[in-house]
């Protein structure tokens, strides 16, 4: 088995028991007893949150922490709008999508709005991991194919056909019809003549080696902000891996479980923020704001063999409480202007963590699109050697300093930090202040020789 630095980076090591408090210990125990091995907690110190409000979480103990990491509660926990809207359905009706409803339909018609119009029929499943299921299944009914290509650090979800294109997940070696490639990284790949050429080669080269292994193409997956691998918001990467994937007979899946919704401010999501359209495309996480709620987004040419040939049926895939609660947090995005929100508040955060930059040599890259940044560390800056015992006391510095957030990447020694879209200035201006403290307390701990 390998080891995932998706679900490692930031893990609690269950031999520091004994460093905990009693009742953290007595309550880690019994998870453990409970739950097993495969669950992990974040940080050294496990946090109790015991309550959520807005950009805010509690824990056992009543001291607040800021959020710059849950891409769930996207428009601020426990929004009163959702819960309103979660409340009133529960209190009217739940059942499945086999009824004839008003609710699902309404809400599909407005979502298909948010999409370029070749991307025209959506089906509802309860996460993102089984969005990313269904798209495969029908990448592979529509081509005929079963070779896949991803990227080298990719998470797509936790199914059997998810884990097994998801290098990160600690599973082990890739079967021999997924090929993983590097993302477009211009901060490690500047000797390359263009690193978005070079990243679509390696896509075209990925498809014609997985022929050679007998598996005829029929997916490129991509998280389009590649937000496991590090975040490259590269402009230009995704139009030409799609013309690739395409030149290759295969269809492109588009994962917008973490970046869609307005993550990356205007374009709302991450393929149109390069001018890219995906043939398939992949939600979840923030849809419901907590609430399980996913879905696939495709074209009529596609869907329709797939539709013949296959009957389906999701039980709680488009039920009626869930549907309420997307169409609840697409009401706060749309009726707030969040996605503008994402623009103007991260410009703050991006300007607050370059200041940061001029301070601490250890910042060697920041990469961001609206609310969502990677912030690389390094050992040192002109080696580029990635910092990633640096980047773990950092983490777990931010935590005790009330901040939360956590790492990405190969080395996990890129901070992956997600402000909701309902922060504002004064959220965004905390972040940098926390940040900046953390960074000060580590930097001293590092010169005292403290770990």
């Amino acid at each position: 088995m390998g080891t995932s630095s998706i679900l490692d980076g930031n893990r609690f090591d269950t031999g520091s028991l004994d460093a905990l408090d009693p009742s953290s210990r007595a309550l880690v125990e019994r998870r453990m007893n409970t739950l097993g091995t495969s669950y992990r907690l974040f940080y050294r110190r496990p946090v109790q949150i015991v309550r959520g409000l807005g950009t805010r979480l509690y824990d056992a103990e009543g001291r607040e922490y800021l959020d710059a990491y849950n891409n769930v509660a996207s428009v601020g926990h426990c929004n009163p709008a959702v819960v309103a809207a979660v409340t009133e359905q529960l209190n009217t009706l739940a059942t499945h999508s086999r009824y004839l409803q008003d609710g699902i339909v309404e809400y599909s018609e407005r979502l298909l709005q948010t999409f370029p119009e070749p991307l025209n029929r959506v089906m509802y499943t309860n996460s993102g991991s089984e969005a990313n299921d269904l798209a495969l299944r029908v990448a592979r009914h529509h081509t005929g194919g079963t070779g896949i290509v991803v990227t080298s650090e990719a998470y797509h979800g936790t199914t059997a056909s998810c884990a097994e294109v998801s290098p990160s997940d600690g599973g082990g070696d890739l079967p021999g019809h997924v090929i993983a490639v590097d993302p477009p990284n211009p901060y490690r790949h500047e000797g390359d003549t263009s690193v978005v050429d070079a990243f679509a080669a390696r896509v075209t080269r990925a498809f014609e080696t997985l022929r050679e292994r007998g598996h005829q193409p029929a997916a490129l997956l991509v998280d389009t902000i590649f937000s496991s691998d590090g975040v490259f918001p590269v402009d230009g990467a995704l139009q030409a891996a799609f013309a690739a994937a395409r030149a290759a007979g295969a269809l492109v899946i588009a994962d917008e479980v973490q970046p869609g919704f307005a993550r990356v401010g205007t374009p709302f999501w991450g393929f149109a923020r390069d001018n890219a359209v995906p043939d398939l495309v992949t939600l979840g996480k923030p849809m419901g704001n907590g609430v399980p709620v996913a879905g696939m987004v495709a074209n009529t040419e596609i869907l329709e063999a797939f539709g013949r040939d296959v009957p389906y049926f999701n039980t709680f895939g488009g039920s009626s409480v869930p549907v309420a609660a997307a169409a609840a947090v697409l009401d706060e995005i749309e009726q707030r202007r969040l996605f503008e929100n994402a623009e103007t508040v991260g410009a703050v955060v991006r300007a607050g963590m370059e200041e940061l930059a001029g301070r601490f040599p250890e910042i060697g890259d920041i990469r961001s699109a609206g609310l969502y940044f990677g912030v690389e560390l390094v050992a040192d800056p002109e080696t580029r050697e990635p910092a990633t015992a640096f980047a773990a006391d950092l983490i777990n510095a931010c935590r005790d300093g009330g901040l939360l957030i956590s790492v990405c990447g190969p080395t996990s020694s890129t901070l992956k930090i997600r402000p909701m879209l309902t922060y504002t200035r004064a959220d965004a201006e905390l972040l940098v202040e926390r940040l900046g403290d953390a960074l000060e307390v580590v930097r001293r701990q590092a010169k005292a020789g403290v770990a």
